[in-house]
């Protein structure tokens, strides 16, 4: 079975955060370790997800959320071959942290979808989708949901979990 790596934000994901429960729901999934939580650099953190990605002997599946997303995406951009697909939750806005702005514009090599905010304080939901129009992703705004994290409620998170088996079967659908 293909491996899906978790890719949390800044601080890491912790017990009660949605991305903890998929990692406790979902079977072959690893989370990928940054070095510091609490200072993303965009060229480190990518780094990391590119290692995770490579370690594995199959294409993987991501699992992103916040700054996550933008350390997944960078990585995905030197390895497409090796992602089936990115569910990329709550991106934070690339231009609020300063070694972000060497993120390409540009469409990813795989299919992706992205789950944003009315209120997020992280994105505007306008900035949110500017971004998956970019990648060629999906968009899904779920409303007044915040940042989609613990803080907003969302711990246990069903609806996300079905957002990403409908990505993982379009994708599987693709492919027969």
């Amino acid at each position: 079975m293909e491996t899906i790596l978790i890719v949390p934000g800044l601080r890491n994901s912790g017990p009660t955060h949605w991305q903890t429960w998929f990692e406790n729901t979902l079977t072959d999934t690893q989370r990928v370790d940054q070095a510091d939580w609490n200072r993303p650099s965009l060229s480190e953190w990518a780094a990391r997800v590119r290692e995770a990605i490579h370690a594995e002997s199959d294409p993987v599946w991501i699992v992103a959320h916040s700054f996550g997303c933008l350390a997944a995406v960078s990585a995905g951009f030197t390895c497409a071959s090796r992602v089936r697909a990115a569910l990329l939750v709550a991106p934070a806005d690339p231009d609020r942290f300063e070694d972000t702005a060497v993120l390409p514009e540009e469409r990813l090599g795989f299919p992706s979808l992205v789950v944003a905010s009315n209120n997020d304080p992280w994105v505007r939901s306008s900035v949110a989708r500017y971004w998956s129009d970019v990648w060629g992703s999906g968009y899904r705004n779920i409303g007044d949901a915040g940042h989609i994290n613990v803080d907003s409620g969302y711990g246990q998170w069903p609806e996300g979990l079905g957002f990403f088996h409908e990505l993982r079967q379009e994708v599987l659908a693709i492919k027969v």
